[in-house]
């Protein structure tokens, strides 16, 4: 009661105590501007390889002059752009929740299946074409012995590794052969570095689009991060795993034509467990998560390239083989553990 007897608020409830006021206060409270910037990056997933790669390049420079001149950028370019165009496929296939060791014989195989299609009198576009449909074969192999059979990926593409590598040895001969094309040809398939790089970037940007602007997309994330609500709404599933094995061995065997036309020669001992390692490390470095349903194969070829600095920068500054392995291994473990996290603060 107000003191003419009138019901209305009383004095002290005018104003909200002091402490509540405070409290308003606080909530109301715009969040620090670096905190909002940090907020606004790290939504990206691909931001902390690219801060990491920068950070990187500015150290290598420091140590090495040599580090940004135009031969050591070709150099970077090379093993950046193969790595990245393996790793771009294999980033589906993981986003899908599987696994693919085979990528790096296939690497090797298409371009022999290529040698031979253009020595049995097949134009070079053609021969292209078949080696790029065997790669595309193996993946195919390898989906349905996973799908059907209900096989671990990991054992049916680890088989089918030493599969293809006997293989390959065996129609080769172990003799490294020169690929067969015109002058133009060859220029556009990987002529040069530079060539490879354009091809690494179309595909990247390429695929990011399909894997987060497509309905094919949508389904592989929805594979991975649920398979049995995906399932339930009528995702086919061993349709949508298939179809991305496919992919990323016809990818894998388009980077060793792409490396055949560069370098020359055709050798049945490239590619291998260590560009197909490469590949998975620049696929989680670059953050796709191993466990499946998140992915980014802009972060693959981001994480390819800092790999490439890594080696390359390490190389310059005298560092073994041997360390930069354990760096290698190091890295991948942070990584991982870190978009982990990132992840779960995102959600």
């Amino acid at each position: 009661m107000n003191e003419d007897g009138r019901a209305g608020p009383s004095r002290t409830g005018d104003s909200l105590p002091p402490a509540a006021s405070a409290a308003g206060a606080g909530a109301a409270s715009p969040r620090p501007g670096w905190s909002r910037i940090a907020a606004a990056v790290f939504r990206y997933r691909e931001a902390g390889i690219v801060i990491a790669g920068l950070l990187l390049v500015a150290y290598f420079q420091s140590s090495s002059a040599a580090f940004l001149s135009l031969a050591n950028i070709e150099n970077l370019i090379q093993f950046t752009a193969t790595t990245a165009i393996i790793a771009a496929g294999l980033v589906l296939v993981l986003v899908c929740g599987e696994l693919d060791l085979s990528v790096g014989m296939v690497y090797a195989l298409a371009p022999f299946v290529m040698y031979f299609a253009g020595g049995a009198g097949a134009p070079a576009w053609l021969a292209v074409i078949a080696g790029l449909a065997a790669a595309a074969l193996v993946g195919a192999a390898n989906g349905v012995v996973t799908t059907l059979l209900r096989l671990p990926s990991f054992v049916t593409t680890l088989g089918m590794l030493f599969l293809i590598n006997g293989f390959t040895l065996t129609i080769s001969g172990g003799y490294p052969v020169q690929p067969q094309a015109g002058a133009l040809f060859i220029r556009i398939f990987g002529g040069n570095a530079w060539v490879e790089l354009a091809w690494a970037v179309a595909i990247a940007l390429g695929l990011q689009f399909v894997l987060h602007k497509t309905r094919w997309g949508l389904h592989t994330v929805a594979t991975g991060g649920n398979p049995t609500g995906a399932a339930e709404v009528g995702i086919k599933l061993k349709v949508v795993k298939t179809g991305n094995f496919i992919l990323c061995s016809a990818l894998a065997g388009f980077a060793g034509i792409l490396d055949a036309f560069r370098i020359g020669s055709i050798d049945p001992l490239a590619g291998g467990s260590e560009i197909m390692f490469a590949a998975i490390a620049s696929a989680v470095i670059g953050g796709t998560l191993l466990t499946g349903g998140l992915g980014t194969v802009v972060g693959a070829f981001l994480g390819a390239l800092v790999l490439a600095i890594l080696k390359d920068g390490f190389t310059l500054l005298g560092v073994s083989a041997f360390t930069f392995d354990m760096i290698l291994g190091a890295a991948i473990l942070v990584t991982m553990a870190v978009n982990i996290h990132l992840s779960r603060l995102r959600d």
